[in-house]
Order: C-alpha cells, then sequence, then structure tokens
C-alpha cells in the first residue's frame, strides 16, 4: 500500500479548525449581479442560487464554467453483507464485478462521464477480493478486505480509521494537482447504503427507522431486517458515535472513512464538490462534524430515494439540483448535475444586464 500518512490526520485529537468559507466578498458580488441581470428577479430559480455559490467557491465573479470535472469511485465491501442478513438484492461478489466494469469504462457513471466530459477514477479502500488482472493503481490505497458487521462488531480499528482518512485526503490532492476545478465523489460497495443510513442516524440521534431505505431494492421483509440491524449497531455504539472517529471505526467503513478524508482535504484546498447519494451524504454528514464548515464548499447534486439521504441534506442545508428517482450510486446523480453548474456559470457571464438594454 502506498504510503498515506498526514501529519494533519495523525494527530491525537481528530477534530481540526473549522474550514474557511468561499468568498464573502464574491458571493456578495455575484448576488449583484445575478439581481443586475436581464430577467425578473428571481427567474431563473436555482441557477440563481448556483451561480452565486460556484462564483463564490472559485472566487471570481463571473467565474468560467467547471472545465475540468473528476470523479472518484471509492470501492468496498461490508461485513453486514455477510452476516446471514437480507441488506442487499444483490451478492456481494457484484462489489468486485463493478470495479472492473468502472475500469473498462462500461458503468452507468462511466457512460454519463463521457456525455458531460467528466473523468472517472476508480479505487478499492475494502474490496473483498484481490482483483488480480486490474492496473496496480487501482488497489494502491488498500486498507483492508471488507469490514466488520457493525451490528456485531467495530467496522474498522481506530488505526484503520486514520489510515483511510489519510488516503482520502491524498486521494482528493492527486486530483487537485490534476487540474480538477470541480469535484465529485463516488462509491461502489454491495451493502453500503446500511454503514451510510448508520452514520446519519448516529451524527444526528434519530432511529433506524427514520433512515432505512430500500438501497438496491429489497423487500418488505428484508426492509424490516436491515431496520433492525441498523438499530442493533446504533444500540450497541451508544455514546461512542458522539465522536466522529469513533463512529466511523464503530459504523462506517475504509470507503466510506476515505470519502470522509477526501472531503475535508478539498474543502480545505477550496474545491468544490458535487455530492451525489446517501454514501456521498454520510461522509459529508461526518466530514461536517470533523471539520466544521466543509458544507459551504458542497452542493447537493440530486435527491436520492433514500431517506437517510434526504434527512442529511435537510440537516446540512443543502438543496438537490436534480429530484429524478435516481438509486444507482457511483455519483451518477452529481454527474448527471454538471451540466446545471455549467449553465448556472454561463448566465452569470454571458447574460446580458438589464443596464446595457437600456
Amino acid at each position: 500500500m502506498a504510503d498515506i500518512r498526514s501529519p494533519d490526520l495523525d494527530r491525537g485529537d481528530p477534530r481540526r479548525q473549522p474550514v474557511a468559507p468561499p468568498s464573502a466578498a464574491i458571493k456578495a458580488e455575484a448576488s449583484s449581479r445575478v439581481s443586475a441581470l436581464a430577467k425578473p428577479l428571481g427567474a431563473l430559480g436555482r441557477l440563481e442560487d448556483l451561480a452565486v455559490w460556484w462564483s463564490a467557491c472559485r472566487g471570481v465573479c463571473p467565474a468560467d464554467p467547471p472545465a475540468n470535472v473528476r470523479a472518484v469511485v471509492l470501492a468496498g465491501d461490508h461485513g453486514v453483507t455477510a452476516s446471514g442478513s437480507s441488506v442487499s438484492a444483490y451478492p456481494r461478489e457484484v462489489t468486485a464485478a463493478m470495479v472492473c466494469a468502472f475500469v473498462a469504462g462500461v458503468a452507468g457513471v462511466s457512460v454519463l462521464a463521457r456525455q458531460h466530459g467528466v473523468s472517472v477514477r476508480v479505487l478499492d479502500l475494502g474490496v473483498d477480493a484481490d482483483l488480480d488482472g486490474l492496473p496496480a493503481e487501482v488497489s494502491a490505497y488498500k486498507i483492508r478486505r471488507s469490514s466488520g458487521a457493525i451490528d456485531r462488531e467495530d467496522a474498522l480499528s481506530l488505526t484503520e480509521v486514520q489510515q483511510a482518512l489519510a488516503a482520502g485526503a491524498v486521494i482528493a490532492a492527486e486530483e487537485i494537482a490534476a487540474g480538477a476545478d470541480l469535484l465529485i465523489l463516488g462509491d461502489m460497495g454491495i451493502g453500503n447504503t446500511t454503514p451510510a443510513a448508520a452514520l446519519i442516524a448516529a451524527t444526528w440521534g434519530v432511529p433506524a427507522t427514520e433512515v432505512t431505505g430500500r438501497g438496491t431494492g429489497i423487500d418488505d421483509q428484508a426492509l424490516v431486517a436491515k431496520t433492525a440491524l441498523i438499530q442493533a449497531a446504533l444500540d450497541r455504539v451508544g455514546a461512542r458515535a458522539a465522536d466522529p472517529v469513533q463512529r466511523l471505526a464503530a459504523l462506517g467503513s475504509a470507503d466510506l472513512a476515505a470519502g470522509v478524508g477526501f472531503l475535508v482535504a478539498a474543502a480545505q484546498s477550496r474545491v468544490p464538490v458535487l455530492l451525489d447519494g446517501v454514501i456521498a451524504l454520510a461522509e459529508a454528514a461526518v466530514a461536517e462534524d470533523l471539520a466544521p464548515g466543509c458544507v459551504a464548499w458542497w452542493a447537493a447534486g440530486h435527491r436520492s430515494t433514500e431517506p437517510a439521504q434526504q434527512l442529511a441534506t435537510d440537516k446540512l442545508g443543502l438543496v438537490p439540483l436534480l429530484d429524478l428517482g435516481l438509486r444507482l450510486g457511483e455519483g451518477s446523480g452529481a454527474v448527471a448535475a454538471v451540466p446545471l453548474v455549467r449553465s448556472a456559470a454561463l448566465l452569470l457571464s454571458q447574460m446580458a444586464l438589464l443596464s446595457d438594454l437600456a
């Protein structure tokens, strides 16, 4: 495994200083420009808010549309799929098969990404397979195979959490060094909506009944079992969940913890992120707890069908750009929203001002 130690993430106290927000001055300038465009006030709806957010994040008004959008899919398996429960409609072997599909460019997000000029990179953080035959870089940041079954044991050790957080930070830094002006965090892992829902429930202290969804499309009986498993995990962890690193160790996984590190590092580097579904929102929930202020650097790409994702977007004050009933994951909903960011930026820069028409 690559050397992924990070001084920031190896401190004894995992909590960090708050993250500085996007430029307040540019935000005000962009808001004024939006109001001055040749249109009735508010006529462009959410695109106006998006244009202001994008300009503030880029630190210039008007800002060019995102030209180098880079998506990273973090893959891992989850102990809950091997515990005799039916939390997914598909077997865990699908995770490794889908990693191969990402590498081959035939996954759902790969198709969308080609349409919109988005690069896609897949990385194995915790897949329960050796992935022989794939490029070595796919598993360069692998922490372990699968994770603990969270209803009965911790998902990770604290050391593994720190390794995963550091890995995520390095991965973000690599994408930024490659010129990313907008990042997308995707996911792949059979059973991953279970730890994601548990992390969201633990972050805001709600019961499993408020966050458990059907994931890959489980039936009513499996939904009852999945809800009970998540509640058992929450009850097992108890007050430990108040600490974000302990929360990741008890309820997360290597891929989810790496996602948290990725989101924090992106915000610290002042690079905006377009969030996807319930996995990204679970990572965002913990990242905002770990480094307050990160949320200002994120926009929600879409509203998924998972109740945990909807709860997290509401709690974080994020309004999803799309609502298409998507539940694929992979970063697909965020990639589908990329044209909206580009449109918002172009409207702010190319649309006439009302004063120009006088």
